[in-house]
C-alpha cells in the first residue's frame, strides 16, 4: 500500500506547472488558444495521475480489515455497556406487574432487545471480518441481514414508542384502550414486517449468484443488500419511521405548547423532547453520510468512517439510558431494585457463614 515519494513529486510538479499555465492563459497579451489548451492537457495529466494512484496503490480489502479490526472492538465496548443496561431495565419491568402491563415499557424492551442484537451482531459480522475467518458466503449473508433487521427494529419501535407517547399525551381516553388491545398485534405486524422485506431481498440477491458462489468461501466476509433495489428498499424503511417519529415529536411539543405545559409545570418534557431529537440526529447523520459515501480507500475516506461509525455507536451505547433509566419511574424502582439485590446478597453471604 505505500507508494514511492518520487511520484508524488512529480504529480506535485505536474500540478504546479498546470497552475502556472492556468494563471499564464489569463493574460491578454499572450496566446490565449495555446496556453489554455496546454492547461487542459496538464490538468487531463494531473486526473490521470491521480486516477492510477488510486487503481495501483489502493487496495481496498487491506482497508476493510482495518476498519472491521476497529469496528469490532468498539462493538464489544458498545454491547457490553448496552446489554448490562437492558438486563437491569428487563429485570426491573419483569418484576413489577405494573409495569410488565404498560405499553411504553414494552416497547422499550423490544428496543433495547433490539439494540443489543444488533451490536452483538456486529460484533460477530466485524469479527469474521477483521479475523479473515473464511466463512462461507451464505453466513456471512446471514449475519448481517440479522443484523440489519434488528437495526430497523431500532428505528421501528423508537417510531411506535413515539406514537404511543403522542397518543397518551393528546388522546389520553381513546388511546389506552385501543393501543392495550393491539400492542402485540402491533409489534408482530412490524417485526412481520421487517423480517417478510429482508427474506424477500435476501432471495432476490441470492438467486442472481450461483449456488457455488454462494457457499464459496470468502476470507473477507461481503455483505448483502448492496444492489440498488435494496437500498432504494432499505431508504424507505429508514426515512418512514422517522418521519413518524419527527410528527410524533412535532405534535406532542405543539400540543404542550398549546395547552401551556411546557411553560409551567411540565420544563422536563421539553428537555426530553430536545433530548430524544439530539439522540436520533445521532442515528440519522451517519447513516445517510455512511449511505452516501460508500467504500472508499484513503486515510481521509477511512478517518471519516471511523468519525462517523464513533458517533453512531455514541448514540446507540447511550439509548437505553436515554430512553430507559431517563424514566422518573425507573430511576425510582432502580434504587430500590439495587438495595434488595444488595441486601439479597448480604444475606445470602451471612446465611453461608452460619453454615
Amino acid at each position: 500500500m505505500s507508494v514511492l515519494p518520487g511520484t508524488y513529486l512529480n504529480l506535485a510538479a505536474l500540478f504546479f506547472h498546470a497552475r502556472k499555465e492556468t494563471t499564464l492563459s489569463s493574460d491578454p497579451f499572450l496566446g490565449k488558444r495555446t496556453h489554455l489548451s496546454l492547461s487542459k492537457d496538464l490538468w487531463s495529466q494531473v486526473a490521470l495521475m491521480i486516477m492510477n494512484l488510486t487503481s495501483e496503490h489502493c487496495n481496498i480489502s487491506d482497508w476493510l480489515r482495518l476498519e472491521a479490526t476497529v469496528k469490532a472492538s468498539v462493538y464489544v465496548v458498545t454491547f457490553s455497556f448496552a446489554t448490562f443496561i437492558t438486563i437491569i431495565i428487563i429485570a426491573i419491568v419483569s418484576q413489577n406487574s405494573k409495569l410488565r402491563k404498560e405499553v411504553r415499557y414494552i416497547f422499550l424492551c423490544h428496543h433495547l432487545l433490539c439494540i443489543s442484537s444488533y451490536c452483538g451482531l456486529g460484533m460477530v459480522f466485524q469479527g469474521m471480518r477483521a479475523l479473515m475467518a473464511n466463512s462461507p458466503v451464505l453466513m456471512c449473508w446471514l449475519v448481517f441481514g440479522a443484523q440489519i433487521s434488528f437495526g430497523e427494529g431500532i428505528l421501528f419501535t423508537l417510531a411506535l414508542m413515539a406514537v404511543n407517547t403522542y397518543l397518551v399525551i393528546c388522546w389520553p381516553l381513546k388511546s389506552l384502550s385501543f393501543v392495550d388491545s393491539f400492542k402485540y398485534r402491533i409489534l408482530a405486524g412490524t417485526w412481520i414486517m421487517i423480517i417478510l422485506k429482508n427474506v424477500c431481498l435476501f432471495i432476490i440477491e441470492g438467486t442472481s449468484s450461483s449456488s457455488v458462489a454462494v457457499l464459496k468461501v470468502e476470507p473477507l466476509c461481503p455483505v448483502i443488500f448492496n444492489g440498488i433495489p435494496a437500498r432504494a428498499i432499505g431508504m424507505i424503511f429508514f426515512l418512514l419511521p422517522l418521519a413518524i417519529i419527527l410528527i410524533s415529536y412535532s405534535l406532542i411539543y405543539q400540543e404542550g405548547k398549546r395547552a401551556g405545559h411546557f411553560n409551567r409545570s411540565n420544563i422536563k418534557a421539553r428537555k426530553t423532547v430536545l433530548i430524544h431529537f439530539l439522540q436520533i440526529i445521532l442515528h440519522v447523520i451517519p447513516t445517510l453520510i455512511f449511505i452516501g459515501l460508500g467504500k472508499m480507500c484513503g486515510v481521509f475516506f477511512f478517518a471519516l468512517n471511523l468519525v462517523l461509525f464513533g458517533v453512531f455507536s455514541f448514540g446507540q451505547c447511550f439509548n437505553p439510558l436515554i430512553y430507559g433509566l431517563w424514566n422518573t419511574d425507573l430511576q425510582s424502582r432502580l434504587c430500590h431494585w439495587i438495595c434488595c439485590q444488595l441486601g439479597y446478597s448480604s444475606h445470602t453471604m451471612n446465611s453461608r457463614g452460619q453454615v
